[in-house]
């Protein structure tokens, strides 16, 4: 599997790559391997390079960066709970899919969980220019892909699938904060 071929056709033809993923059959350490630990690269590096290179202007005109020690630990930081998140994520959406008439599968589960982070990943380049952090919004499109994956692979019933993507973006968000927080506490990114 190529990492950027997958994530240009789950971004541009959504429903045509559900159902090749749906087909893929493999192992979920060699998808964390070949998918994840390279999309997982793009935010943490790009919030290396923003935070400690760039730097933000304060309301006083100054320049502030974080050191290059807190940068690097809170780069390697975010690389790992990004990898965690998804693997969390991925659990959660195994144990809840059957609350909404789906069934237990953690393969499948796990790509959902994997594939609807791509377009976070991806936008994690906008944090290169601490100015574009709100361009993060645009990994929102993730919601929609996973709603659209929800059916395919966990096998939730199509009126069902708004009400569990609504619960997994909870949780999803959840996690999310929390890394977040603990990164800035822990770092001061």
């Amino acid at each position: 599997m190529n990492a950027v071929a997958r994530a240009k056709a789950i971004l541009l033809d959504p429903a045509a790559a559900w159902l090749g993923i749906e087909k893929d059959v493999g192992d979920q350490a060699f998808l964390l391997s070949r998918y994840v630990a390279v999309l997982a690269l793009i935010p943490a590096l790009s919030d290396f390079v923003g935070a400690t290179l760039i730097g933000v202007i304060a309301p006083s005109g100054a320049i502030i960066r974080a050191n290059l020690i807190d940068g690097s630990l809170g780069a390697v930081f975010n690389y790992a709970a990004s990898c965690g998140i998804v693997l969390l994520l991925g659990l959660i959406v195994n144990l809840m899919a059957p609350l909404f008439g789906g069934r237990r599968d953690f393969e499948d589960a796990f790509k959902l969980a994997v594939f609807s982070f791509t377009p976070l990943w991806l936008a994690g380049l906008f944090l290169l220019l601490p100015g574009l952090r709100f361009l993060l919004l645009t990994g929102a499109y993730g919601i929609y892909l996973f709603w659209l994956g929800a059916p395919r692979l966990t096998k939730v019933p199509e009126p069902q699938a708004l009400n569990f993507t609504v619960l997994i973006v909870i949780c999803a968000c959840g996690l999310l904060y929390a890394a977040a927080l603990t990164q800035r506490l822990l770092f001061g990114l």
